[in-house]
């Protein structure tokens, strides 16, 4: 190959990074804020999100295509379990779902979610496609393809959102940061994954992941 050639297709690969990023095998232009409808050309199974009007895979590690961790799958499953227990023995209203379930935060069609476990106690607010409208709390498990979707992203949007609580686990770190927006903003708790946690959206729960 002479070096015209080479140096042609250095450029044209350039300057497709430049103008286009890929999910789920799917390309996307960068300058373009898609909506839910342009959802439709992802693969059925991908497990993507879309955040201000830009695809984002749910497990970055998988290219939303596949399926977290198997320690990932703990912890949302323990989460989810204890508060399904919590809520049957009170005979609460409230529903516990886990990934991936659709929660639509916005009414202008830019964002929908797939949060880890998410809390719902306005049945209003579900459909048979998911939730509509800000959940009461949501945990995020951290991915390590894309943290900065947890910490970051998602953190300014539940909150602008108006959801309750939010929880971010983070495996590698043993650290859970509980957000109350309802009390303390954007500003922390932190614990160890070895902590009894009490979710500030009830009175009488502490979710323990030292349980099996």
């Amino acid at each position: 190959m002479d070096n015209a050639l080479r140096d042609f297709e250095v450029t044209a690969m350039e300057r497709d990074e430049d103008r286009y990023y890929y999910v789920a095998g799917c390309r996307f232009e960068k300058d373009r804020k898609y909506t839910i409808k342009d959802s439709d050309v992802l693969p059925e199974d991908a497990l993507v999100e879309l955040i201000d009007g830009v695809f984002y895979a749910l497990y970055p590690e998988t290219d939303g295509r596949g399926v977290p961790k198997t320690r990932h799958q703990h912890i949302v499953l323990d989460i989810a379990w204890q508060i399904k227990n919590h809520i049957h023995g009170k005979k609460g209203k409230c529903e516990v779902f886990v990934a991936p379930f659709t929660v639509v935060l916005k009414d202008d069609d830019s964002t929908y979610v797939l949060p880890d476990v998410t809390v719902v106690c306005d049945p209003d607010k579900l459909k048979d496609d998911g939730c509509y409208g800000a959940p009461d709390w949501i945990t995020e498990v951290v991915s390590p393809g894309n943290p900065g979707n947890d910490y970051v992203r998602k953190l300014n949007l539940y909150y602008e959102a108006g959801v309750r609580e939010y929880w971010i686990v983070d495996p590698d770190k043993n650290k859970v940061f509980k957000y109350d927006f309802t009390v303390d903003g954007i500003t922390p708790e932190v614990y160890e994954l070895t902590d009894k946690i009490k979710p500030g959206i009830y009175d009488d729960l502490y979710i323990d992941l030292t349980v099996r």
